[in-house]
């Protein structure tokens, strides 16, 4: 693909969120909605709109919109070339390098701005399903009984993720066009070439999920290892010139 066409698709690209607006706190401290076959104002015994009711609300414009920066450094790279090789070992430093680790505060200014996120994270909603949409007069989707906005309990809200972690990769069906028992069944069949073995047989092998750090089983670069040796000594057996027969070099002896 041309690199203008590469830049062009970049900056045509864009996600929208349609949500609510959250400016305008209707519930909060002891005033909070009540549950009685769905969340209504304990004051006027009306209901809260739904999740849907509340989408169809909505006005022209998206509650956030995302693109891609302004900067595209777009590289043609040749398979097996020297930049191929960087490209690789670039990629494979930054796709694997974790993210799930805050940063550790230094300072108090630091601290400080740790703190103010941390707050502002805590009543802002995290998905359509969050209790903090009960905040702003809205009841969130699948909404059941003991609700309360600020105990939301997913990752997004605590400090230690601040908001992104666990939300770096969409559901693999939605990038790979694969299930997670797809992809579970590609690694199997990758073990098995691996090992120059087919999979006409299923109950020859056993198959279970190791649990990180197992100390029964050895790590993956030994595992590994191990497979390519062994393949390495089936091929030298298998190339290797048959034994001559004694008897017949007797003969030619004698």
């Amino acid at each position: 693909m041309p690199r203008a066409e590469v830049k062009a698709i970049a900056a045509a690209t864009y996600q929208q969120v349609w949500w609510p607006a959250v400016e305008d706190v209707q519930f909060e401290g002891d005033h909070l909605p009540v549950w009685e076959d769905g969340y209504l104002d304990p004051v006027t015994g009306e209901y809260l709109p739904t999740w849907e009711e509340a989408l169809d609300e909505l006005g022209d414009e998206p509650r956030h919109v995302v693109r891609f920066g302004a900067q595209a450094d777009v590289k043609g790279v040749l398979g097996g070339s020297k930049d191929a090789d960087q490209c690789i070992r670039y990629l494979g430093k930054y796709l694997t390098k974790s993210i799930g680790d805050c940063h550790e505060p230094a300072t108090a200014a630091e601290r400080r701005h740790v703190e103010r996120l941390t707050a502002a994270l805590r009543y802002e909603p995290c998905s359509p399903a969050c209790p903090n949409w009960l905040r702003y007069g809205i009841e969130p989707k699948n909404a059941k009984p003991g609700m309360r906005p600020g105990a939301c309990q997913s990752k997004a809200h605590k400090p230690e993720h601040l908001g992104y972690a666990g939300r770096r990769v969409l559901v693999s069906r939605k990038w790979s066009s694969k299930t997670l028992a797809q992809h579970k069944q590609d690694r199997r069949a990758w073990v098995l070439e691996i090992l120059g073995q087919t999979d006409d047989d299923p109950s020859r092998y056993t198959w279970r999920p190791i649990k990180a750090g197992d100390a029964s089983v050895p790590s993956i670069t030994h595992r590994l290892l191990k497979q390519i040796g062994e393949r390495q000594r089936w091929r030298a057996l298998a190339q290797a010139p048959p034994p001559q027969d004694p008897s017949a070099t007797e003969r030619r002896a004698a």
